[in-house]
């Protein structure tokens, strides 16, 4: 229960089991050569958070482990929830054009790196299989649709920086701690 509380206040990282697993998963790699060809991650629900958040540790250092991850919770209000997908629709641009002013806001110096450790994740696609009447993980289906609509409607840069970012996270870096929500991929 302590550890889903970490994953609501984006501390997953900070975990000793999170950190065990990390470490674990570079000893295997580096056991079989170091290319991470040879090693699948896999896991449910928090061991699915937890494997992802290994995954993207190895993927930013050039490594990409073939990921299958079963129901990874998305640490965000259950829009996809609404049935009406007007209503569901303007939530989310409003949420991403309010992300996105709050990170150009907080994180104007940050901003590059931040940037540049999203786009080494780019070529990693872990195999998400989400459940979308489960409350904990449904909101990935509207992720990433929500990311195709802001592409149609010509607002990708506002969406490209809101992807990046949660409002949650932004919050507890205002107060001095890092924080990369586990739950955000590019792919």
């Amino acid at each position: 229960m302590k550890l889903d509380l970490k994953i609501l206040r984006h501390g997953l990282h900070r975990t000793s089991r999170s950190e065990i697993a990390t470490e674990t998963v570079r000893n295997m790699v580096a056991s079989v050569g170091g290319n991470g060809s040879n090693i699948w991650l896999a896991g449910h629900s928090l061991g699915s958070c937890i494997a992802l958040h290994s995954g993207k540790i190895m993927a930013k250092s050039g490594i990409f482990i073939e990921s299958f991850l079963f129901n990874p919770p998305f640490a965000s209000a259950p829009i996809e929830r609404i049935k009406s997908n007007k209503t569901k629709h303007s939530l989310r641009i409003a949420g991403s054009v309010l992300t996105a002013g709050l990170a150009i806001a907080m994180n104007s110096d940050k901003k590059s790196s931040s940037y540049d450790s999203f786009a080494a994740l780019s070529a990693w696609i872990p195999c998400l299989f989400v459940n979308p009447s489960d409350y904990i993980c449904s909101e990935y289906v509207g992720y990433f649709e929500h990311r195709r609509t802001m592409e149609e409607i010509g607002a990708c840069s506002i969406e490209k920086i809101a992807t990046q970012n949660s409002v949650g996270s932004l919050m507890i870096s205002a107060f001095g701690k890092e924080s990369e929500p586990v739950y955000l991929i590019p792919s």
